[in-house]
């Protein structure tokens, strides 16, 4: 249906520009909020009439006329219809609707993928400091990052996938202090311990893990380096590097469980190596940007929106944690990365404000609104009814690891992604094991294993069913169908603009359910040929499409459940 819609928006915007030269540009459709009310609605009349000097209603009766009198809306549209003040409601033929399954067979994997654009994205997720496990808020920024990465892809942005490890600082040597406490045969609990809620000592068991193979010598291998242990329990700086490693080493195996893949890893110590964190400062200076006060260097972030100023270099000469950031955020756009998205924690707001004064700072050239953000709650994790805070692998709270064991990585991925990025979501680990209607992946992963079934008993060859004749596909279910067919490659647009997977997850929900209704409701494999393929044509149009959208969340479409 992407060609009627596009016949028809041509005579809608040439219709318009009789009336008015230049308001071709209102040439619109949208979608009416009641789907009785039509398939396209236009409030073209309502925008036009003000600048004529003419009464909306009068002048949309004048359109409509004018539109019934186009080839396209002659072919494709059964009635244009004049509601309220003016709007415009139009209702397609059946025949119209059914070009979607045309369409959808042909063009195949690539149904809702726009051309190349050219445009180089960067989207940076989950950047983990290597000081232990990804929790299931990793697991949420994981799942986030790769879907906006697939919806950004799908349309024609080429794509780099980014990893920012926070190898330096205060956690990093708290990292290693507790592996050398370990090794030197502590534990939590020990007099000699460190204790209380801000404690510098991690106490999960895998720090117990790291100190025994540092012991042993052990040699770990992360996706960029390679550390054998030298076993000298003396030895911190040996002790951090390989605790650094071992822990890259087993987040990426995580990643690759959850199937996430990325195209870099850039470290945070190399701001320091090589001197961007110190030649940003420079700049900042030198551009009259900063001043001190009370042995510190200050930002003078307040001139740039954020609500006061911000310490940069303490008294005892380190950075505070924004100022690598803003060097990190330079390299982004000197590597000709000029869309940047991030996925962070809510708990990343304050640094926004900061971040980006940091840049105009530096170069004015850079947009105040860069980088763009995605910001995520954390998530609560239900299981036997109660809620579950602590994971003995981890210590303090659930891996995400742990949520892949008890489900699997498509039932979490899926859940992750079910709801809009800022919103508080709880995992109900029991109803992600489920095989009913009531778990959501479960659902639409069956409504695709449902129609392979169908054609796999058909036995017949799914390309034989591009050249189908589709005129009995009039059922209210089966247009119904069509309609929500026609409405991907919209929706994957929106939801790649908005940085919204959550948007395909209701709309994969939406299909699942027209599916199982039209299944109710007609019988596919009928004795009349005719009728049986072009059924068939609608099924295999179905499954198509949920196989697509699934693939954009990085979830499984199986053909057998």
């Amino acid at each position: 249906m992407l060609l009627v819609k596009q016949e028809l928006l041509a005579a809608l915007a040439n219709t318009l520009e009789s009336f008015s030269p230049g308001a071709g540009a209102k040439g619109v459709f949208e979608s009416p909020k009641v789907a009785a009310h039509g398939d396209f609605a236009s409030t073209a009349a309502m925008q036009l009439a003000k600048s004529l000097g003419r009464k909306p209603r009068e002048l949309a009766e004048e359109l409509s006329a004018a539109l019934l009198a186009k080839p396209a809306f002659e072919q494709w549209v059964q009635a244009v219809e004049i509601a309220g003040p003016g709007f415009l409601n139009i209702r397609l033929k059946a025949a119209a609707k059914q070009q979607v399954v045309r369409e959808v067979l042909v063009a195949g994997e690539a149904y809702g993928r726009q051309p190349a654009t050219g445009e180089k994205v960067l989207v940076e997720f989950v950047s983990a400091n290597p000081t232990g496990p990804l929790h299931v808020g990793h697991g949420r920024q994981a799942a986030l990052g790769d879907a906006i990465c697939n919806l950004r892809a799908s349309q024609g942005d080429a794509v780099y996938r980014e990893f920012y490890y926070n190898d330096a600082g205060v956690q990093i040597q708290t990292l290693a202090r507790s592996v050398q406490m370990r090794s030197r045969g502590l534990k939590p609990g020990d007099a000699d311990w460190p204790s209380g809620e801000k404690a510098a000592a991690y106490n999960g068991d895998y720090i117990a893990d790291i100190a025994e193979d540092f012991k042993a010598k052990k040699t770990v291998k992360s996706e960029d380096r390679a550390v054998t242990a030298s076993g000298d329990v003396d030895d911190i700086d040996s002790i951090r590097q390989f605790a650094v490693a071992y822990l890259r080493r087993e987040q990426d195996l995580d990643l690759q469980a959850f199937r996430v893949r990325f195209d870099n890893y850039y470290l945070e110590s190399s701001l320091y190596s090589s001197g961007r964190v110190e030649s940003i400062v420079f700049k900042l200076v030198a551009a009259g940007k900063t001043y001190e006060q009370d042995g510190a260097l200050w930002l003078r972030s307040s001139d740039y929106g954020d609500d006061k100023d911000r310490v940069m270099k303490k008294g005892d000469g380190t950075y505070t944690y924004f100022v690598p950031d803003v060097a990190y955020h330079v390299s982004k756009w000197e590597r000709g990365f000029h869309t940047v998205v991030n996925i962070q924690g809510t708990d990343h707001h304050g640094t926004i404000a900061r971040v980006r004064a940091g840049l105009q700072g530096v170069d004015k050239s850079i947009p105040a609104s860069y980088p763009d953000y995605v910001l995520h709650t954390m998530v609560r994790v239900m299981k036997g009814g109660e809620e579950v805070k602590i994971s003995k692998r981890a210590g303090s709270y659930v891996t995400l690891r742990d949520l892949i064991e008890w489900t699997s990585t498509d039932a979490v991925r899926f859940f992750l992604l079910s709801r809009k990025p800022d919103t508080e979501y709880t995992f109900d680990v029991d109803l992600a094991v489920t095989k009913n209607n009531d778990n959501p992946v479960y659902y639409v992963q069956y409504a695709h294993a449902r129609i392979c079934s169908v054609l796999a008993s058909w036995g017949g060859d799914v390309a034989s069913l591009h050249d189908v004749e589709l005129l009995a596909l009039e059922s209210p279910a089966a247009q119904e169908l069509m309609l929500l067919l026609a409405k991907y490659p919209d929706m994957l647009t929106a939801a790649a603009k908005d940085f919204a997977p959550h948007d395909v997850t209701f709309y994969l929900r939406e299909l699942a359910a027209s599916y199982h209704s039209y299944y109710d409701a007609e019988r596919i494999l009928v004795v009349d040929e005719s009728v049986k393929k072009a059924r068939l044509a609608l099924v295999a149009a179905t499954a198509r499409v949920l196989h697509n959208g699934l693939a954009i969340l990085g979830v499984n479409a199986p053909s057998k459940m």
